[in-house]
């Protein structure tokens, strides 16, 4: 499996977002250590569906600007003449 390294300072920004989380919705106090923890857990359990969603949604906007291109190369054609028999 993928492992998802984050710099430090991201790490701290969601340890503080897991804490701030658990204060507010569930009015409990938690440690930066089981922050940390419960943020690796959610990376590990959701992070893989974000990711091939993330790369789905990039495989299509890929291919939109593909066709998009071959729109404009089949634009650029010059017409064959005709021959006349």
């Amino acid at each position: 499996m993928m492992t998802l390294k984050l710099p430090r300072e991201q790490k701290e920004t969601m340890i503080a977002a897991v804490q701030a989380y658990f204060e507010t919705e569930r009015g409990e106090s938690i440690g930066s250590i089981a922050a940390e923890g419960f943020a690796d857990f959610m990376i590990g359990a959701i992070g893989p569906h974000l990711y091939n969603q993330a790369v789905q949604d990039a495989r299509r906007t890929v291919n939109e600007r593909l066709a998009s291109v071959e729109d404009d190369l089949y634009a650029l054609e010059k017409p064959l003449p005709r021959l006349g028999r």
